[in-house]
């Protein structure tokens, strides 16, 4: 298609609900399930999914996916010559007039495609996305809204000119969305408007999660697992470190981490170079059954998250939740999120960032009391059932896509 074409109009639905476009820019990664939740969810409003590709559509099946056209940029005619001219032969620059510029390109054909579909409203996911989106979505004019989900608060922030660029999202968004507290204070320091921001929790399908109280193993085979992405935020090096004292008062224990990515194979390596075999078990990436039932058959969820050199940090971890959700108690770190939804004492125990003697006493006292781990497993249970179940998560984003199409135009 030429880049200033447009796409036929798409005929009005008989659906009456006001139309949401949700754009991003893969659907979906498989750890990108707290998404699919939402487009799939919706109540008061229905949505059309625009991508730049499609990967797991099996995982994620969706009917109404539009991909968007990938724009060849036009051949520049004239300014070479003008350039070369005044830099290189005159030897004046910047020119005494200005150099007409090129006519106006964008990369994909979404400014056609939103025309053509006329939502009411379009929700970005993930911040760097609106970044890049940003200039298409102006050509439009229509109003949008962005969501924070953890890296993107942190990703490109080191570039030059960036931050300035998620400030133009900020001023032109009708309001700005993030999954926890900690990620809206960090919105915060990037300069977003303060009557912009909303909190926008991951929603759990709590009612797919049965609820199992935990109790200590009779033949003291303890199971700790950890379901995420293996990356460095994660604190996997200091899981590793932390286990040899937990064996030692605890022999049968074994840790079972649930996942897949980069650090897939050099963890691996670590746990044979550590002579850990017996004690660490990788089954790999899980479908959301999977999942549950891993965490049904175990008795503590760790997620040891520390800030990256980078300043990559969580909001609060979905697989945390829905362990949480099981009847799970959590050994965890506080950092990002995680505070916000573990409640040290009462439903799980936190300690500092890559406290390697800490992390281990931390379990260590969760498996030697009993009647501690039977009350955080309740309490749990309990607390992500009153605050992140999917009902009242989806009803609070679809509040926000109401209190957008009210607000007056976001920009200057």
């Amino acid at each position: 298609m030429p880049a200033d074409s447009s796409p036929p109009s798409v005929p009005p639905p008989a659906d009456p609900r006001p139309l949401v476009v949700s754009l991003c820019g893969t659907f979906l990664k498989p750890e990108m399930q707290s998404i699919y939740r939402q487009v799939t969810g919706l109540r008061r409003f229905r949505t059309v999914v625009f991508t730049e590709q499609v990967e797991h559509s099996a995982l994620f099946p969706f009917e109404l996916l539009v991909i968007m056209e990938k724009l060849a940029r036009p051949r520049a005619r004239g300014n070479f010559i003008l350039r070369f001219w005044y830099k290189y032969v005159v030897r004046q620059w910047p020119p005494p007039r200005p150099i007409t510029r090129q006519r106006e390109h964008f990369p994909y054909n979404l400014p056609a495609l939103l025309a053509a579909h006329q939502p009411a409203l379009v929700h970005v996911y993930y911040g760097h996305k609106a970044v890049k989106y940003l200039d298409m979505l102006l050509k439009w004019g229509g109003p949008f809204v962005v969501s924070f989900h953890g890296v993107d608060v942190v990703k490109f922030v080191d570039k030059p000119g960036y931050v300035e660029e998620l400030r133009r999202v900020f001023s032109h968004a009708r309001l700005i969305l993030a999954r926890s507290d900690s990620l809206l204070a960090r919105l915060r320091e990037l300069g977003c408007p303060e009557e912009k921001l909303r909190l926008n929790r991951t929603p759990i399908p709590l009612d797919d999660i049965e609820f199992r109280e935990r109790q200590a193993p009779a033949d003291g085979e303890w199971r700790l697992v950890q379901a995420c992405r293996l990356i460095q935020k994660k604190g996997l090096y200091t899981t590793l470190k932390a286990l040899p004292a937990v064996i030692a008062r605890f022999p049968k224990v074994r840790f079972v981490l649930c996942g897949t990515g980069p650090e897939e194979k050099r963890f691996a390596g670590k746990v044979r170079a550590l002579g850990l075999e017996d004690h660490v078990l990788m089954p790999g990436w899980m479908n959301q059954k999977d999942l549950v039932s891993a965490c049904h058959f175990g008795h503590i969820f760790l997620h040891p998250s520390e800030l990256t050199t980078s300043g990559d940090q969580e909001g609060v971890p979905n697989s945390m939740l829905e362990a949480m959700a099981s009847g799970m108690p959590v050994v965890a770190t506080r950092h990002g999120g995680i505070p916000e939804a573990v409640t040290h004492g009462v439903d799980g125990l936190l300690v500092a960032e890559k406290d390697v003697a800490a992390l281990a006493e931390a379990l260590c006292t969760l498996m030697s009391q009993p009647e501690m781990l039977s009350r955080f497993s309740c309490e749990a249970a309990q607390s992500v059932r009153e605050r992140y179940g999917s009902e009242s998560a989806l009803a609070a984003l679809e509040d926000s896509y109401a209190e957008a199409l009210e607000l007056a135009p976001a920009g200057p």
